[in-house]
């Protein structure tokens, strides 16, 4: 008798912890589908109080009631919005994005093959609703992505973007969900997110995947560019950047980008290569030309330098910085002829070379002139005036750049 009473006892407790269980999550599912009256923050502590039962950790139907609070927190927001209604933008998103991956916890065991090896799913074709809803309606994911990208959260971004691309690659799904092209503009402000967020392989992956989409194909390689200079990576920088070169010729960034990297790095051979590429391509554009002289005077070749310069000038005779680099070329000619000439030994020869040279400085004054009248407040161009004043003993000329110079520092 008594080993039947302690039976009983075991199977009444046994129950009694069931049916706290099934209360508690009964409770969750209840609060959240009020109708007239939901209390989300109820529904997830009873939520909480269920979960505490270790023994439905892994059964679906916990983690679709807990996809059900988020969801329907989400869907009142919209509503209020629907009518004018203040409504949480912040919540709304937080509570879809909940729901979201409890859903895909659900899906996990809703999908595990019972003791017979059968797959019965209880759940999965309402999360396929739901999972369908957040995709198509833009309110729901792409507007909580993009309000957390406005808001410069690009880690909540780039998850919440992430779960609109999982979508439709479900097996969920069955490849019901056409990809279009706002697939393909949530991929590349998935990768700007991920971009900015600093996690750059991850955002690499992304703009690579859309090299061969329509969307935004300048702006995919640009950013493929940029991630891997930020990686320091530059056998792929150059790689990307050249393969853009070919891929989009009328695309003048690349060739600028190219350009400046071998600039920076010192190798102004290949920079005048690329450059004399974009200089065909482009054969009006004054700035390149510019560049060439400005690379030419670092080779020390002043001829060349001239000539881009004058070619420069004109294409655009309105830019006081190219008359500015023209007198500089000259001046620059003329301190490294001053430079070989303090070796000449002979007296009447140096002299000879000193007058050469006093003509070569006196070349460079008109085009620094030109570029003080373009932009008198622009001091730099007066200093080497000064300089060059004070070099050809031009001791009027000297004294009034001098007082110019000074009222203006």
């Amino acid at each position: 008798m008594k080993k039947i009473i302690l039976l009983l006892i075991l199977a009444t407790g046994f129950s009694f912890t069931f049916a706290q269980k099934n209360v508690n999550l009964r409770k969750a599912k209840d609060k959240a589908l009020n109708e007239d009256k939901p209390d989300y923050a109820g529904a997830r502590e009873a939520l909480k109080l269920a979960l505490q039962d270790t023994s439905i950790l892994h059964q679906a139907e916990t983690y679709y009631v807990a996809g059900l609070i988020g969801s329907k927190q989400s869907e009142a927001e919209y509503k209020k919005a629907i009518i004018n209604q203040k409504f949480d933008t912040l919540a709304k998103g937080k509570a879809l994005m909940e729901s979201y991956y409890y859903f895909l916890q659900a899906l996990k065991y809703d999908m595990v093959p019972d003791a017979k090896g059968k797959i019965k799913p209880k759940y999965a074709k309402d999360i396929k609703s739901y999972f369908k809803d957040y995709y198509q309606f833009q309110p729901n994911l792409i507007g909580y992505g993009a309000y957390q990208f406005g808001k410069e959260d690009y880690v909540g971004a780039l998850k919440t973007f992430e779960a609109y691309l999982a979508i439709p690659k479900m097996p969920l799904m069955n490849n019901e969900i056409k990809m279009d092209s706002t697939y393909d503009m949530i991929t590349y402000y998935t990768g700007v997110a991920a971009a900015n967020a600093k996690q750059h392989e991850l955002a690499i992956k992304y703009f690579e995947s859309m090299k061969d989409k329509k969307y935004q194909i300048s702006g995919v390689y640009q950013n493929i560019s940029n991630e891997y200079l930020a990686l320091k990576d530059t056998a792929n920088y150059l790689k990307t950047i050249k393969e853009a070169i070919e891929k989009l010729p009328k695309e003048p960034w690349f060739l600028q980008n190219l350009i400046n990297f071998y600039i920076k790095i010192n190798k102004i051979q290949d920079a005048l290569t690329y450059l004399n590429t974009a200089i065909e391509r482009e054969p009006y554009f004054a700035q390149y030309q510019f560049v060439k002289g400005q690379l030419y005077l670092t080779l020390e070749n002043f001829e060349e330098a001239n000539k881009a310069l004058n070619k420069a000038i004109e294409l655009d005779p309105s830019k006081p910085d190219i008359y500015a680099e023209l007198g500089r070329s000259y001046y620059n000619k003329a301190v490294k002829m001053a430079i070989d000439a303090a070796k000449i030994k002979d007296t009447n020869l140096y002299n000879k070379e000193k007058k050469n040279i006093d003509e070569i400085f006196k070349l460079a004054i008109p085009y620094y002139k030109k570029a003080v009248e373009l932009n008198p407040k622009e001091v730099e161009y007066k200093i080497p005036l000064k300089k060059l004043y004070y070099q050809l003993q031009m001791d009027s000329d000297y004294e009034a750049i001098s007082k110019e110079i000074k009222a203006q520092q």
